[in-house]
């Protein structure tokens, strides 16, 4: 595929940037899956991107299988090839959208796991008084106290945490913002970073979390330091800064019964999201249905007659 062709990529990363304002990482993955397209193309000697029908998105499809791509990545490459040709039709450079036909493997629908109540609470019961220490506690209260993405928590600025109203201001996907409850244990850990951050942290650095350079802490850094302390808080099971998001949903859900809620705060735009990433256990759905549904209701006040 000739330069001219290739171009359109950079021109499609630069409208999910500028116009539709998706995350520096999104528009990494889209660009790399775009990538990937392109090479094959090269291999099958494809030149133009009007010249891919569905059959080659299947070949593709099963190229990348064959490679050892589980279910889930492959999903992922296709639905940045239909995205971006849905872009070249819009810009008059194509008139079909070959991947629309082309349907994507299915796979397992996998959760997270999550921990329970009492080995996230020894997790966050972490030892020390140093700037590291304090910096590292108030990321796992927050993390846990919110349920914050992981490029959530490292966007935050100083300004973005309101200690008054016990809130914090986040820019979720989509560049879409949402105002999350704090919980106190994480309100008292982030007022002691306050008071360490300056050890730390640049003179004109605005970053809520900073690294022992001074600049803001990355998402790399956050999930080495999480997992450093599950090893030694002896927390038996990969922990990773996802895993207090979906436990944070979980233990929430559990509590409450309330999916919408839950919806809001994880700042999902679809409820099937949320359904699909906490889960209530099956004998508690049937005690609810048991006590609610009139029919079920019914049935039991027949058993109490006979």
């Amino acid at each position: 595929m000739d330069g001219t062709e290739k171009d359109w990529i950079g021109k499609f990363i630069g409208h999910l940037e500028y116009e539709r304002r998706l995350s520096h990482l999104t528009c990494k993955h889209y660009r790399r899956d775009l990538v990937a397209l392109a090479a094959y193309c090269d291999e099958i000697g494809v030149t133009r991107w009007s010249d891919i029908d569905s059959e080659h998105i299947r070949a593709f499809s099963s190229s990348c299988y064959r490679r050892g791509l589980s279910a889930r990545s492959i999903q992922r490459r296709l639905s940045a090839a239909r995205t971006f040709y849905r872009y070249l039709l819009r810009e008059g450079h194509v008139n079909r959208n070959p991947v629309d036909a082309v349907p994507a493997p299915k796979s397992g629908k996998r959760l997270p796991g999550n921990l329970d109540a009492d080995r996230m609470a020894r997790l966050l019961d972490i030892p020390g008084d140093s700037p590291i220490v304090d910096r590292d506690r108030a990321i796992l209260e927050l993390l846990y106290s919110s349920g914050l993405r992981l490029a959530e928590l490292t966007d935050l600025d100083c300004g973005d945490i309101d200690a008054q109203d016990a809130t914090v201001r986040v820019t979720g996907k989509g560049n879409k913002d949402r105002i999350v409850p704090v919980g106190r244990m994480a309100l008292n850990a982030l007022a002691r970073w306050h008071k360490s951050r300056p050890e730390l942290a640049a003179a004109d650095e605005k970053a809520l979390f900073v690294s022992n350079r001074g600049t803001r802490l990355s998402p790399r850094s956050v999930q080495a330091r999480v997992a450093h302390w599950a090893r030694r808080q002896g927390i038996d099971s990969t922990v990773s800064p996802h895993l207090f998001r979906h436990s944070f949903a979980t233990h929430l859900l559990e509590s409450s019964h309330d999916l919408r809620g839950v919806q809001e705060l994880l700042g999902h735009a679809n409820i099937a999201t949320t359904q699909v990433y906490t889960h209530l256990d099956f004998q508690h759905l049937a005690q609810i249905y048991d006590r609610t549904h009139p029919r079920a209701r019914a049935k039991d006040k027949d058993k109490d007659k006979a």
